[in-house]
């Protein structure tokens, strides 16, 4: 069996292969790391930017319902108004070429009953009355029964999860050209969220923080990864 992986592109409406070996797959996994400070000398391009964020928009989610918004905080007095509830932001904000706000739906979008869910099936998924009918009865009985989804905080935070399968596809695409990124949870939850509704007009009723993330090019040179063996962490049954 060939080593070769094949990764598909698509560029304008052209399919092309890009050949990638598995040692250079998990070379970007090693090449990945929290970056703390970047080269505020260097830039991402606007098509290496706007690929990173079509992962985000190709990650998967529950039921393919999508409950994330990204603001793209490039303007530098609103990464100011940032920084004051996230203690964890200063010095990558200010380094960075790129930064990220994820946001998570509420329960207002999320719950099986909401005009979100009705409108996303119908106009983005495409799906018949019938079909749409008999899904919001398996959506209703899921979060009731299946997965305790009964009340305002566990459906943020179901939502919230699903937001870092596109989190960790935005780092791992990063590193796969080059790029250099920054998970960031240091902030506070309920300031943040103040500053969004009251500079960045985020409706906090339907939308709260999930994280932050910051992209650039490193500084200085990347620490050794640690990580607890295979063997430790897999159970084969």
């Amino acid at each position: 069996m060939s080593i070769k992986t094949v990764v598909w592109v698509l560029k304008s409406s052209e399919k092309k292969s890009i050949n990638m070996t598995k040692q250079e797959i998990l070379s970007a996994f090693q090449f990945r790391h929290a970056c703390k400070e970047f080269d505020s000398t260097k830039k991402i391009s606007n098509e290496d930017f706007e690929f990173i964020l079509e992962t985000a928009r190709l990650s998967p989610s529950s039921f393919g319902y999508e409950p994330w918004h990204f603001i793209v905080v490039q303007n530098p007095e609103l990464r100011e108004k940032i920084k004051e509830g996230a203690w964890g932001a200063p010095l990558k904000f200010d380094t960075a070429s790129h930064v990220v706000v994820c946001l998570a739906m509420k329960s207002e979008l999320t719950r099986y009953d909401s005009p979100y869910i009705k409108q996303f099936t119908k106009e983005v998924q495409k799906l018949s009355d019938e079909y749409i009918a008999r899904r919001e009865k398996f959506y209703e009985n899921f979060q009731k029964s299946d997965f305790d989804l009964t009340d305002d905080r566990k459906l943020f935070d179901w939502a919230t999860k699903q937001t870092y399968i596109a989190m960790g596809n935005m780092m791992t695409a990063a590193a796969m050209i080059g790029i250099d990124s920054c998970p960031i949870e240091g902030f506070n939850q309920k300031l943040t969220d103040a500053i969004l509704s009251k500079d960045f007009g985020v409706d906090t009723n339907k939308y709260g923080v999930a994280y932050m993330l910051a992209f650039g090019y490193r500084k200085n040179p990347q620490g050794v990864k640690t990580r607890r063996a295979l063997e430790q962490i897999v159970t084969w049954m």
